[in-house]
């Protein structure tokens, strides 16, 4: 079911939780204080709807949880993990990495481990370094996980109800900055065009940026300015990191020539350096210009609210970037 217009983004998570638990018992939902709601209220209402036995709170142990978690799915279940932040996460990786996501392979494909980590990442609110990270290129470094990182409200829903029907481990990554936005106008999506397909927001035919959660809509911004000047950029939104939909974003760079990637993330180690290689390779009898890259300073997230500002990349690092590809720096 797609989303209203009018729909905000955390009431698309919710709407697309109810969805899928009413369509399958075998979805649980589990977390830090989910049967409450949760401390932004993705999962408001559904303990009173399917009973505490389907949407747990569990103890502040991520990494009993996402164990727990494997366990039930490899018996047939399909969990939905909450983690707060994705910086908790990393209490949790020993059993993601070394177990959630290697025992299809180690088993030759006789277990599945349909697993759903629902994270929230992102600067916003002043939360400062222990919760605002933004981790998705340690985790679409592992093989056998899906990394997923929706940018609208609309498709946030869509998006997640495939990551849950999905017989891999998922990590479905929020923008906490993103949870009260709302969409202009239902976009209508399909279960089968979401994991692993990218998808061009804005076309335009000088520079292509390849933006990632929220940075989509600051590249959406940024193209609205630059279209003044007469300069036309092509937005492409990935959304999903882990399978990359390479061809979508080689096809757009080979049309313009000259490419940008932006992620909030630090710079260095960010995901960008991968995407940036991938189309390297791919498209590099194509390019006027070296890739560039937008991202946030080598450094822990601030949590004063005027250095927040300055940490995140906004439209003028991104037209700043444009404008250099093109030779206008």
């Amino acid at each position: 079911m797609t989303p209203a217009a009018g729909t905000t983004f955390l009431q698309s998570i919710n709407q697309a939780l109810r969805e899928e638990m009413l369509a399958d018992p075998d979805v649980y939902v589990l977390g830090e204080d989910v049967a409450v709601g949760g401390p932004y209220g993705a999962t408001r209402g559904l303990a009173e709807e399917f009973g505490e036995h389907r949407v747990i709170n569990t103890p502040i142990s991520e990494g009993t949880v996402v164990g727990l978690a494997i366990g039930a799915a490899l018996q047939g279940l399909r969990p939905v993990v909450e983690i707060m932040f994705v910086d908790f996460i990393t209490l949790a990786l020993d059993q993601l990495v070394n177990h959630g996501a290697k025992l299809r392979y180690m088993s030759g494909g006789q277990l599945k481990v349909p697993l759903t980590i629902r994270t929230m990442f992102g600067v916003s609110g002043g939360w400062g370094a222990h919760h605002s990270q933004s981790l998705e290129a340690w985790l679409a470094h592992v093989p056998g996980l899906k990394v997923v990182m929706p940018s609208t409200a609309c498709e946030a829903g869509a998006l997640l109800r495939a990551a849950i029907r999905d017989d891999n481990p998922v990590l479905f990554m929020e923008h906490r900055g993103l949870y009260w936005t709302k969409d202009d106008q239902a976009e209508p999506t399909t279960i089968e065009s979401t994991l692993g397909t990218a998808r061009v927001r804005r076309p335009g035919r000088d520079v292509t940026v390849v933006a990632t959660g929220r940075m989509v809509s600051t590249a959406l911004r940024a193209a609205e300015r630059l279209s003044a000047e007469g300069v036309e950029i092509e937005v492409v939104d990935p959304r999903t990191l882990s399978p990359l939909d390479l061809d979508t974003l080689a096809a757009s760079v080979r049309k313009t020539g000259r490419a940008v990637i932006a992620h909030e993330a630090v710079v260095q180690g960010g995901i960008g350096g991968e995407l940036v290689a991938q189309l390297q390779l791919a498209v590099f009898d194509y390019l006027e210009a070296p890739i560039l890259r937008v991202g946030a300073p080598f450094a822990p997230v601030p949590a004063g609210e005027q250095l927040e500002a300055a940490f995140v990349p906004d439209e003028h690092s991104i037209i700043a970037a444009v404008r250099s590809c093109l030779g206008r720096a």
